[in-house]
């Protein structure tokens, strides 16, 4: 026996360090950044404003990454109010610890740092962080994040020969504190002032371009209020990723973004070499607000000239179309190398329906906004640490019910309780006259349909049940209803807001506890030791 163990010992040895070699080199890669926020003069529509800057940019500089990589973001405070940033669309699977909004975080002090370690685990796509507290989002502060595929998994078109990140939508002049407390007084925002293309006013930006070549335009709409339409004259647009779902190749002459949303488009400098312009303007409003900015071919023989090419403007019929003709690329592989259309999201029963309707009360004298009733109130503690360390009376499950009551309206620190691996209908209910745009952290979700009206269960005969994009953002047109298929597969606590920041600042929000009663580290990871403490925790 002891001669038998003699042999297999260095064989044993040599596994063992190759077994630990592989798994060295098999760690997926880190990117570091480290970021100073800091207040700064800007001059977005001309007037000098108090904007946020990280490393004296405004926007904040992009994140490039690829599937899986670890990011270590190293965030210092120099405002003289607490911060926090989240990472819209970013689904923080298992690690709710790293989503950066009060339900979760504790606020990083004036003059200290936070280092957020998170992974884009299983995602690809178009995103963006922004700031989340204390209206700050109204100041800047925000930046794209672009997920690339991993080299070993193929993309639905050919690689493009530049990429371009646009960030647009609606501003205003006054600054981001007099804007709260316009909303603190209990009374709604005002028309916004303008719109910004990367930070500018109209003409303020310029798109370089070859002739002859293709480029993708990553866009999203990271404004206040407001649903835009983006076009580029004389060209067509052909949309091929929605929020990290390859989409069936459609072109379109203009496309409606709202608030919130992401969506990549590519473009084929197919036309004669001078300039064009890069139209934005609001959607569903009376007056009508436009930016521009230019794409310019590298050998144009000639500037822009007559008025920038119109667009829709009130028309929800239009919008309603468009939003349907997104469609899945059922055969393209997604972060992952299967095709898209392997998860077959139709054919599994839902567990649970929950019915989620806003509404725009006045409570104690003061403007509000409401999801089933309840609108919502930060606790003196982040709801994830209250919920980690057993602390009592900071928030109550079933907080919010499942379905509109008709009841009158009334403040509550909500939380809806849900189970790990349930899979879920969730049905936007919109009775009011205004778009309505919603995001849900931590998840993806299939929209699966949308209609005029009362929803009903009827409506589920209209759904598509086979090739829908999935992804986090989604509008709800006036006196209609969205419907959606959602796998609650990420344990934690995770916010689902309103995209319009003065509804979300006042209420138009809550709190989704997934739990799993086991626990283990593969449903969900450790609280960080960096964590920061506040309130009383």
């Amino acid at each position: 026996m002891v001669k038998e163990w003699s042999t297999w010992l260095p064989l044993m040895a040599m596994v063992m360090m190759f077994l630990h070699v592989n798994f060295i080199h098999g760690e997926d890669p880190y990117r570091f950044y480290t970021w100073n926020v800091t207040y700064g003069d800007i001059y977005p529509l001309g007037v000098k404003q108090q904007g946020i800057l990280i490393n004296g940019q405004f926007p904040g500089p992009p994140i490039q990454c690829v599937t899986n990589d670890n990011l270590i973001i190293n965030v210092f405070n120099n405002l003289d109010e607490p911060f926090l940033i989240s990472w819209n669309g970013v689904e923080q699977r298992r690690n709710s610890w790293q989503d950066g909004v009060y339900g979760t975080n504790c606020p990083i002090p004036p003059g200290k740092n936070f280092t957020y370690v998170l992974q884009v685990k299983d995602q690809i796509g178009s995103f963006y962080y922004f700031p989340s507290l204390a209206f700050h989002k109204a100041a800047g502060g925000i930046g794209s994040i672009n997920i690339a595929s991993r080299s070993v998994i193929p993309v639905p078109f050919p690689p493009p020969a530049g990429e371009f990140s646009i960030l647009t939508g609606d501003w205003f002049k006054q600054n981001h504190s007099d804007l709260k407390a316009i909303l603190d007084g209990g009374h709604d925002l005002p028309f916004p002032d303008g719109l910004l293309i990367n930070g500018h006013g109209s003409n303020g930006y310029t798109f370089t371009v070859d002739q002859g070549k293709t480029y993708r335009f990553r866009i999203s709409n990271i404004g206040l209020t407001t649903s835009v339409n983006f076009r580029i004259q004389g060209h067509k647009m052909t949309v091929v990723e929605v929020e990290g779902t390859h989409t069936v190749q459609n072109a379109y002459d203009s496309l409606d973004i709202h608030l919130g949303q992401s969506y990549s488009v590519l473009l084929t400098a197919d036309q004669p070499a001078q300039d064009y312009y890069i139209v934005v303007s609001t959607r569903f409003t009376s007056q009508v607000l436009t930016a521009t900015s230019t794409l310019r071919y590298s050998n144009s023989a000639g500037s822009v000239s007559g008025p920038p090419p119109g667009g829709p403007t009130i028309e929800i019929d239009w919008s309603f179309n468009q939003a349907r003709s997104l469609r899945r690329n059922l055969t393209a592989s997604g972060p992952r190398p299967n095709p898209q259309g392997s998860y077959h999201y139709g054919l599994i029963n839902t567990t649970r329906t929950i019915r989620l309707a806003n509404s725009a009360p006045i409570i104690n004298g003061k403007q509000r906004y409401a999801i089933n009733s309840v609108s919502f109130i930060p606790a003196d503690t982040p709801l994830k640490l209250a919920d980690h360390f057993n602390i009592p009376g900071v928030f109550t499950l079933g907080s919010i019910p499942d379905s509109p009551t008709g009841s009158g309206a009334y403040l509550q620190t909500s939380v809806m309780s849900a189970d790990f691996r349930a899979y879920t209908e969730v049905i936007f209910e919109n009775l009011e006259d205004s778009v309505q745009s919603y995001h849900i952290d931590g998840h993806h979700f299939f929209v699966v349909g949308m209609g005029r009206g009362e929803w009903t269960p009827a409506s589920r005969l209209t759904y598509n049940l086979r090739d829908t994009i999935s992804r986090s953002t989604v509008q709800v047109y006036p006196k209609s209803w969205t419907a959606l298929y959602m796998p609650l597969d990420n344990v934690g606590m995770w916010n689902i807001r309103s995209q319009n920041w003065a509804r979300q600042y006042l209420g138009q929000q809550f709190y989704l506890r997934v739990y799993s009663p086991v626990n283990s580290w593969r449903d969900e990871s450790p609280i960080p030791s960096n964590v920061l403490h506040c309130g009383r925790a």
